[in-house]
């Protein structure tokens, strides 16, 4: 995205953005912010630009800052993402696909070291959360 975009077309390329990384669509976001479809379109082809109380509800359906969806990318920092470990750790066919090590994939026994570590935790959660996933 280049820092010469107008204020639409950067909130049109964040909002793509965010909706394409949590897989949803132009009619979620309607129900989600409270305005029609035909709004978010118009958001997303950066002819208008949303109110702060629908850039606010949306920062919040994200868990992101508002200016997450209102600035160029390269004026901010990226955020790690977080990662639900028990979760992550718990499923018996574990994607590691979201680990690396210096950007490449982990080992083979790096990962058996993970479950290790936090096996225990695991184990403690689940007893303590029987109804969880």
């Amino acid at each position: 995205m280049s820092s010469s975009l107008g204020n639409k077309e950067v909130m049109a390329e964040n909002l793509k953005r965010y909706m394409d990384m949590y897989g949803e669509d132009r009619k979620t976001i309607a129900e989600i912010a409270g305005v029609s479809y035909f709004t978010v379109r118009d958001w997303l082809v950066a002819k208008n630009y949303p109110r702060i109380d629908k850039i606010e509800i949306l920062a919040r359906h994200w868990k992101i800052s508002k200016a997450d969806l209102v600035e160029p990318l390269e004026n901010r920092e990226e955020k790690p993402q977080k990662v639900d470990f028990v979760k992550e750790l718990s499923a018996d066919d574990i994607d590691w696909s979201w680990a690396s090590a210096g950007g490449k994939p982990i080992s083979e026994r790096a990962k058996a070291n993970i479950l290790a570590a936090f096996y225990d935790e695991i184990q403690e959660y689940k007893k303590n959360h029987p109804n969880k996933d």
